[in-house]
C-alpha cells in the first residue's frame, strides 16, 4: 500500500507524544485501524487481536536522549479473519502509514491469542451439537442449564486439530441467574471446538461423576452469616497531598525518576527506573505467567494457561474504585486499549499509584552518646488488577526509600473446580462436600531489562558455604560465599536454593565503589517450586521458562516474551529456548533478566467459595551501589509524639501510629 492510497482512504499522522516510549493514545489506534481497514486482506470478519506499540530498540531511545532525532512511531498489529483463520502479525507506521513488515502465520509454529468473540461462540456451537446435547442429557441436564468455560487446548501432536484454532470446554451447572456456578461441576464431559468451522472435533465422555450440590454463592448474605462487628473505620489521609508527581507517564518520587506504562499483553510496565540519577532498570513486566493443572485425568490432563500469552491478560484489567480497591490518597491512570474491531476504548483508573508508610526505615539508641534516632520507611505502590476467568491476579510494583525495587502477585477469586473423585484422591483436594479443586501452579515471568549503572553488566550467583574445622578454622566458626558468574546464555539457567541462601548480583561492569567494589543490585528470590509437570511433558516445552528461576539473555528487543510471540498451540521450543541458542557472552553486556516466581497452590477449605489473597513476590535491592545509607536524608518523623530529643528506644515501641507495618 502507498502512502497515497492511505491519503486516499483518510489517514493521517497522528499528533506524536513527547516521549517515543509513551502507550498508543486514542488517535494513534484510530491510525491504525485506518491502516489496516485499508487493506486489502481486509474483510468485515477481521478482528484485532493485538494493537500495541512498537517499541524503538535501547539503542534509538539513547541517541534521542543525546538530541538525535526521535525514532518512528510503530504499532505492531496482529488481525484475525474469524471466517479463514488468516492470522497476520503486522507493524505499521503511525508516521507514512505504511505497512513495515507482515507475517502471516501458518499454524505450524503457534496462533494469535484467542479472542473474546472466538469464547462467545463457543456456547452456541456446543448447543448446537447433537453429541454434546445428548451427552448432557444422560446426566439429566440441557443446554439451558449449563454455562460453559472454553479454554485454551495447549498442543499435544493431534493431527485432526493441526492448522486449526482449538478451544476445550467444559460445562458447569447453574441453577438461577445469580448462582455461581463453579460450584456445580458437569465433571467427566469436555468439548473440543474447532472455532473457524464451528464445529465439535471430539468429546470426552467419561461419565460416574454427579454434579455437586454445594453453594458458592458468597456474595448471599445467608451463606456470608451475620457481618462482623466490632470493626472500627480506618481512615488513611495525606493532609498536604501525594510526595509523587505524574506527568503524563512519568513518575517522580523521593530518589526515584521512571516512567510507567500499559500493554493489552503485559499489563502494567515500568520504565528507565533510576535513583539518584543513576539508572537500575530499563523495562521490568510480567512477560507470561501459566497456570498448569496437576488431574491427569481424561477429562482434565490437558489443561493449563498461559494467561498473558493466549489470553492477553491485560485486556481484562479492572477498573478500580477509590475506598474499595485502593484506600487513601490515590492516583490513578487510564489504560487506553483496542477493541476486537480495532477501535479505542478507555479502562478508566486502570492503574493505581499511592504511598504507604511501611514501619521503620533504620532506628538506633546508642548506649554511648545517648542519640536515639528512627526513621519512617514508607513505599510507592503502582499496581493494576486483573481478571482473567475465575482467578483475579493483582501485580504491585514497590519502589522504597532506599532504592530497594520488590513485584509482588497478589491472587484471589475462585478456584476452578471438579467433581471430587473420592477419598485420598491424589491429585485435588475436597473443598466443599463432592467439589474438588485440582492441586495446580501460578508461575509468572518478570521480563527485567536491567542497566545497572549502564548497560555493561554480568550476573553473578552466590552462594553462602560452610566451611570445614582446619587450620585455617579451627573452631568451625567460618563460613563464606562462593561468587559464580554467568558466563553465556545456555548456562544461564539457574535455580532458587534457600539452603545456601542463594542470590543473584546485577553488577556494573565499569563502575565501582570509592573501596573498588562493582556497584549492583542483588535479585533475592523467593523460594518455591519451579514447574513441576515431567521433563518431557507438553508443557515443560511449551514452559521451558518455568523450568527455572533464572534466565539470562543478551539484550535484544525482538525477545519480549518468555514463552515467545505466539503461545496458543506452539507446539514447544519457543522463547527462552530459542532465545539462548545462541550461547551469547554475558559479561560486560547489555543484559535482560528472566525471573520465575510464584505459588504452588493445593487448595484448603478456607480458599472457598472465594479466596483470602495469596501472594508471590521477589526483591531487587542495591548492594555496594552507594558508598552508604542511602536514606540518611530521609527527615524524622514531625509527629508530636516522636519530639526531638525523646528517647524512642526506652520501650521498645514504634512510635508510627496504629495499624502500620512496624
Amino acid at each position: 500500500m502507498t502512502l497515497t492510497d492511505l491519503t486516499a482512504s483518510g489517514f493521517a499522522a497522528p499528533a506524536a507524544p513527547a516521549h517515543p516510549l509513551a502507550s498508543l493514545s486514542a488517535a494513534e489506534i484510530d491510525a491504525v485501524r485506518t491502516i489496516v481497514l485499508a487493506l486489502a486482506s481486509t474483510t468485515d470478519r477481521v478482528r484485532f487481536v493485538y494493537v500495541g506499540l512498537e517499541e524503538p530498540a535501547k539503542g534509538e531511545i539513547a541517541a534521542w536522549e543525546q538530541g538525535g532525532p526521535a525514532p518512528e512511531r510503530r504499532a505492531r498489529v496482529q488481525l484475525l479473519d474469524m471466517a479463514t483463520t488468516r492470522s497476520s502479525d503486522l507493524v505499521v507506521s503511525l508516521a507514512s502509514g505504511e505497512v513495515l513488515r507482515e507475517t502471516v502465520l501458518d499454524g505450524t509454529a503457534g496462533q494469535l491469542p484467542i479472542l473474546d468473540a472466538e469464547f462467545e461462540e463457543v456456547g452456541v456451537i456446543a448447543g448446537a451439537d447433537e453429541g454434546w446435547v445428548a451427552a448432557l442429557a444422560a446426566r439429566g441436564l440441557t443446554v439451558e442449564d449449563v454455562v460453559l468455560v472454553p479454554l485454551s487446548a495447549g498442543h499435544y501432536g493431534y493431527p485432526a486439530e493441526e492448522g486449526r484454532r482449538i478451544l476445550r470446554t467444559f460445562a458447569f451447572r447453574q441453577d438461577h441467574p445469580q448462582d455461581h456456578p463453579w460450584a456445580h461441576p458437569v465433571d467427566g464431559l469436555t468439548a473440543y471446538i474447532d472455532v473457524a468451522a464451528r464445529s465439535v472435533i471430539e468429546i470426552v465422555d467419561t461419565p460416574g461423576f454427579a454434579v455437586p450440590e454445594t453453594s458458592g454463592n458468597y456474595d448471599d448474605p445467608a451463606l456470608q452469616g451475620p457481618p462482623l462487628e466490632g470493626l472500627k473505620p480506618i481512615v488513611i489521609t495525606q493532609p498536604e497531598g501525594s510526595s509523587f508527581t505524574v506527568d503524563q507517564e512519568h513518575v517522580v518520587w523521593g530518589d526515584w525518576d521512571l516512567r510507567i506504562g500499559f500493554d493489552a499483553r503485559e499489563g502494567l510496565i515500568l520504565r528507565q527506573l533510576s535513583f539518584q540519577g543513576r539508572p537500575v532498570m530499563y523495562r521490568g513486566s510480567i512477560s507470561e505467567m501459566v497456570v498448569p493443572y496437576a488431574d491427569p485425568a481424561p477429562n482434565r490432563f490437558w489443561q493449563n494457561y498461559f494467561d498473558t500469552g493466549e489470553y492477553l491478560f491485560g485486556r481484562y484489567t479492572n477498573e478500580l474504585e477509590l475506598g474499595c480497591d485502593c484506600v487513601g490518597d490515590i492516583t490513578y491512570v487510564d489504560a487506553v486499549l483496542a477493541d476486537e474491531l480495532g477501535m479505542p476504548r478507555t479502562v478508566r483508573n486502570g492503574v493505581c499509584m499511592h504511598e504507604e508508610d511501611f514501619g521503620s526505615l533504620w532506628k538506633h539508641t546508642d548506649i554511648f552518646t545517648g542519640a536515639s534516632e528512627v526513621r519512617r520507611q514508607r513505599r510507592l505502590v503502582i499496581s493494576f488488577f486483573t481478571t482473567v476467568g475465575n482467578y483475579d491476579y493483582g501485580f504491585f510494583w514497590y519502589l522504597y526509600l532506599d532504592g530497594t525495587l520488590e513485584c509482588e502477585a497478589k491472587l484471589t477469586g475462585i478456584l476452578f473446580t471438579s467433581a471430587y473423585p473420592g477419598a485420598d484422591y491424589p491429585f485435588a483436594s475436597q473443598v466443599a462436600p463432592g467439589l474438588g479443586a485440582p492441586y495446580h501452579q501460578h508461575l509468572f515471568s518478570a521480563r527485567l531489562d536491567m542497566t545497572v549503572d549502564g548497560v555493561a553488566n554480568v550476573v553473578n550467583e552466590i552462594d553462602a558455604v560452610r566451611v570445614p574445622i582446619s587450620p585455617q578454622n579451627p573452631a568451625g566458626n567460618a563460613f563464606t560465599k562462593k561468587v559464580t558468574p554467568i558466563v553465556s546464555e545456555k548456562v544461564s539457567g539457574r535455580v532458587a536454593d534457600g539452603a545456601v541462601n542463594r542470590v543473584w548480583q546485577i553488577a556494573s561492569t565499569e563502575r565501582t565503589t570509592a573501596m573498588g567494589q562493582p556497584t549492583s543490585y542483588v535479585l533475592f528470590p523467593t523460594e518455591t517450586p519451579v514447574l513441576l509437570a515431567d521433563d518431557d511433558s507438553s508443557i515443560a516445552a511449551r514452559a521451558a521458562f518455568a523450568t527455572k528461576n533464572l534466565f539470562v539473555t543478551k539484550y535484544d528487543p525482538d525477545e519480549r516474551y518468555a514463552a515467545g510471540d505466539f503461545v496458543n498451540q506452539h507446539p514447544g521450543g519457543g522463547g527462552i529456548p530459542a532465545f539462548i541458542a545462541g550461547d551469547e557472552p554475558l559479561v560486560g553486556e547489555d543484559l535482560v533478566l528472566w525471573h520465575t516466581f510464584g505459588l504452588t497452590h493445593f487448595p484448603r477449605n478456607e480458599d472457598w467459595p472465594v479466596m483470602p489473597m495469596d501472594y508471590a513476590k521477589f526483591t531487587l535491592k542495591p548492594y555496594n551501589f552507594f558508598e552508604r545509607n542511602p536514606a540518611l536524608h530521609v527527615p524524622a518523623p514531625t509527629s508530636a509524639h516522636c519530639a526531638p530529643g525523646h528517647d524512642h528506644g526506652g520501650h521498645g515501641h514504634d512510635h508510627g501510629g496504629h495499624g502500620h507495618h512496624s
